[in-house]
């Protein structure tokens, strides 16, 4: 298994952190998370961040490293995530790549490029129009000339869709070309194993997360973060369950509504997730309908790799 790298992705909720969890204890590894906000110190309920006893027990690499107000990229998560993943194969261990953070995984696997120049002047223009009309209106304005790459992308993304629309401002061409042309050599097998539930099972799972998000002080801990000063503009919390709670913190709604709404907006993001995946032939799926199965999932990965 010399050079090999494990990655679990799917949907949120589909068990990504449990199938991880077996499959380092199993190969003695380490695991490397491919969450956008789990990286993210203080945000501990609403990314359903990996409990005290399960980072104990396996580490974990970009969980709790950086501060809400840090800035992190995916070119970064890139070029750290490939000298991690260096040092556990020069110690002979196999490591587990979990989340499901597409781009993320798309940089570690394909690589992403980071060559076209930036408009400072333009850049500032949309920023200007980001703040007075929202993130809705330059996102419809990056699909009415960039279809492909605003599907793989949500309004609350908006850094991504600035610079994929100042990308095709500078070069006429859409930013997904770019990726698709950019090429980088690793010695690495990457590995990808999916879990496919079937919708309405992943959706109760949603469903039940977000209650117990709630139950578990959700709520609290928004109201911590912006009483330490954080501002509600941060892009740490501008993310499904930390904005819904903080509108409802500003009055807009009441905190079922809030509830429904991050339910609802989270069985979205999963659906994007799930639409981003399945465009990659080299996942191989795992059919799932309850956790149960996710240790001897673990199993067969690990039969399989070895047989090869």
């Amino acid at each position: 298994m010399e050079r090999r790298v494990i990655i679990i992705i799917g949907p949120t909720c589909s068990g990504k952190t449990k199938l991880s969890l077996h499959l380092a204890e199993k190969l003695n590894s380490e695991i490397i998370s491919a969450d956008s906000r789990q990286i993210y110190r203080l945000l501990n309920i609403g990314t359903a961040k990996p409990t005290k006893k399960e980072l104990e027990k396996v580490k974990h690499h970009f969980v709790d490293t950086l501060n809400p107000d840090e800035t992190f990229n995916v070119s970064r998560y890139e070029i750290e995530a490939l000298k991690i993943i260096d040092d556990l194969h020069r110690k002979a261990i196999v490591p587990v790549v979990a989340g499901g953070s597409g781009l993320y995984i798309k940089a570690l696997v394909d690589g992403i490029f980071n060559e076209v120049d930036t408009d400072e002047e333009y850049r500032q223009e949309l920023l200007a129009e980001k703040e007075k009309f929202g993130n809705e209106y330059i996102y419809q304005k990056l699909m009415e000339v960039d279809k492909t790459s605003a599907d793989t992308m949500l309004p609350q993304n908006w850094k991504r869709v600035i610079r994929a629309l100042e990308v095709i401002h500078l070069t006429g061409e859409p930013i997904w070309k770019f990726h698709e042309r950019h090429k980088r050599e690793v010695n690495i097998e990457f590995l990808q194993y999916g879990l496919n539930w079937n919708r309405e099972l992943l959706y109760e799972n949603i469903n039940n997360r977000v209650d117990k998000m709630i139950s578990a002080g959700l709520l609290e801990e928004t109201k911590s973060l912006l009483a330490r000063g954080y501002s509600q503009e941060l892009n740490a919390l501008n993310t499904v369950g930390y904005k819904e709670i903080i509108a409802h913190l500003k009055g807009e709604y009441d905190l079922d509504r809030a509830t429904e709404l991050i339910k609802r907006n989270t069985r979205r993001y999963a659906k994007r997730q799930m639409t981003w995946f399945r465009k990659d032939s080299r996942i191989k799926w795992f059919e799932i309908e309850k956790e149960e199965e996710l240790e001897k999932i673990a199993d067969t990965i690990i039969q399989g790799i070895s047989q090869n």
